[in-house]
């Protein structure tokens, strides 16, 4: 439901094309969007119904902003630019980089160098790839370097670098290398790195026939494997056109509220490299996925290529404007084979992603039922476990997790303080915080578990049965998760007379005791902590003059940690109410403890 200061805001909306930011209640900008109509998509946000993301943004939507623009196109512009500035949450997230993949880089400089770089940067200079692995680049480069070398060395020394008497650097290293030449052996890289590698095979055959005729054998052999090389590494892909236009191909899947989306990269006319996201989306897919490619050519590393392939259900125009390359929406051919191969992907992901879902629910489920069979009880669909932290005997806490289904379900997730001092009293632990949390849900007539597991023997179990039944009148099956002497999970202690029940090891309903037990003591233990070293930042608060638990708790309220206040100035602990003696004495006493 809108508030009502947002319902005043929204009678106010015009019928005017722009972009809207929806912000949370902190006024913190979650979500960016556009549309041709404000008055109609923002409303929309309020006065339809939602599932899934959507419905999760806008629980979240406390207040919102409108930019009007002049036209669509300029819509999408500002859309990403806003994007870009302030990272929304519920925006699409790319990833940084470019997931690993290299290109090689021909330096923009007096001596260019080829070089292996993972950014991309407007810098004059020419990128090729991306590569499908660091080793394919960097046998690439090697390999030119040896057939058109440019700069190897860092620049003039007065003597030829190593690199020169190999035959791998021009010479910058004691002389001027004319721009001619530079120019020649660059036009002959961009062209192999483009594809056409029948040049370079033709020269380095020629040269492994004089070679051979010479009797140089160990270098016409160098030279096959040259050429072996450029067969292996840069011919083994195979074809798929004659244009070696540089071109990246999108397509998408929608089902169930998610979007999948496929790039192909085609370089050399092969295919070198896939992309492949998949996401809840909050908007129209269409608005989506033309967001998510103006976005995805805003990442530094992401080159644009000389054409991007596009499904006609986007807006060529709109993109290519957004871009600043061209953008086709092929109808036949093999640019269409390509496009429609990207869908075909994109939903294979997708298909999978919701059956491997799937599967993974019936597993957790039959986990719990399995376990349940066990035990012989009716249901294990609601599990709950505690644990118990101490340090010595100080700060004794106590935690509860919540299983449903097999899978964690945090929101249920409680802390206890314990007010039992004696640590050694597992006993009276376990009854302080099992008669604090069933007596809560009693009186809340909140839903029971179906079983309690217990971290510890007998002990916690007998005490857990004993607070249960003789004080709160309640019949929930309980069972102690007994580990053995390598503090792995055993087996169970249950029934009456706490009877050892074993689990196969390789059971579902094994992993799923494994998993209650691990995390139990995880959420125990990181609470302790906590706990722990707060109360060891008051104790050393408490030893300096002038200190009181007022004076700490601003102190602790407003720097959190003991190094943050010993570095904070003495002007900004002053300005918390305290007086110039006792800040004084609080940065020397705990500089002192620092050092």
């Amino acid at each position: 439901m809108a508030t009502s200061h947002i319902e005043h805001k929204l009678r106010l909306l015009p019928d005017l094309p722009g972009c809207y930011l929806m912000k949370n209640k902190l006024g913190k900008i979650i979500y960016v969007g556009k549309a041709k109509n404000l008055k109609n998509r923002v409303r929309s946000y309020f006065k339809s119904s939602h599932e899934g993301k959507t419905a999760k943004l806008v629980s979240q939507i406390r207040d919102f902003e409108t930019i009007i623009t002049t036209n669509d196109k300029e819509a999408f512009l500002l859309e990403i630019t806003l994007i870009q500035k302030h990272r929304p949450y519920y925006n699409i997230q790319l990833k940084q980089g470019n997931g690993g993949y290299p290109y090689i880089k021909i330096t923009n400089e007096r001596n260019p160098q080829l070089k292996i770089v993972n950014t991309i940067k407007k810098d004059g200079g020419y990128y090729f790839g991306p590569y499908p692995n660091v080793y394919a680049a960097d046998e690439t480069l090697h390999f030119l370097q040896k057939v058109y070398p440019l700069r190897r060395c860092n620049g003039y020394q007065h003597r030829p670098c190593l690199y020169y008497h190999m035959g791998q650097c021009l010479g910058a290293c004691f002389k001027k290398v004319p721009k001619s030449e530079y120019q020649n052996q660059i036009r002959h890289i961009k062209s192999f790195l483009n594809g056409d590698v029948g040049i370079a095979k033709k020269m380095l055959t020629e040269k492994m026939k004089i070679a051979a005729d010479s009797l140089q054998y160990e270098r016409a052999a160098e030279i096959r494997d040259q050429l072996k090389y450029i067969e292996i590494t840069v011919e083994k892909q195979k074809i798929i056109s004659n244009d070696t236009t540089p071109r990246d191909i999108f397509n998408y899947y929608v089902n169930h509220g998610w979007i999948s989306i496929q790039i192909f990269f085609i370089r050399q006319a092969r295919l070198l490299k896939r992309v492949k996201r998949s996401f809840p989306i909050v908007d129209d897919p269409v608005e989506t996925m033309e967001d998510f490619i103006g976005q995805f050519y805003s990442e530094e590393n992401h080159q644009t290529p000389k054409e991007v392939l596009i499904p006609e259900t986007l807006d060529a125009d709109l993109i290519s404007e957004a871009i600043g390359t061209q953008v086709r929406v092929p109808q036949r051919g093999q640019k269409k084979d390509l496009i429609d191969m990207a869908q075909k992907n994109a939903k294979l992901v997708l298909d999978e992603k919701f059956r491997l879902m799937e599967l993974d629910n019936i597993k957790t489920k039959g986990a719990a039922e399995e376990l349940a069979v066990a035990l012989n009880i009716s249901s294990a669909k609601t599990i709950e476990s505690f644990d118990h932290s101490h340090i010595q005997g100080a700060d004794i806490v106590s935690a509860m997790i919540q299983f449903v289904d097999g899978k964690p379900n945090k929101n249920a997730y409680r802390k206890y303080k314990l007010q039992n001092e004696d640590h050694a009293d597992e006993a009276a632990s376990t009854r302080e915080v099992i008669r604090r949390r069933y007596t809560r849900l009693l009186k809340e007539h909140a839903d029971l578990p179906d079983l309690i597991l217990m971290d510890g023997g007998e002990i916690q179990l007998n005490a857990v049965k004993d607070v249960l039944e003789n004080e709160l009148g309640l019949e929930i099956p309980v069972a102690g998760m007994v580990k053995n002497d390598k503090h792995k999970t055993a087996d169970l202690l249950f029934g009456e007379l706490d009877e050892h029940i074993s689990l196969n090891p390789k059971s579902q309903a094994f992993y799923l005791v494994q998993r209650i037990q691990d995390e139990v003591h995880r959420f125990a233990i990181n609470f302790h902590r906590k706990v722990h070293t707060k109360h060891s930042l008051s104790s050393e608060l408490d030893t300096i003059e002038g200190v009181g638990p007022k004076t700490r708790s601003k102190l602790l309220n407003k720097f959190k940690t003991m190094k943050k206040i010993a570095n904070a100035p003495i002007n900004e602990i002053e300005a918390l109410g305290i007086n110039a003696k006792t800040a004084k004495n609080i940065k020397y006493s705990l500089n002192n403890i620092e050092k």
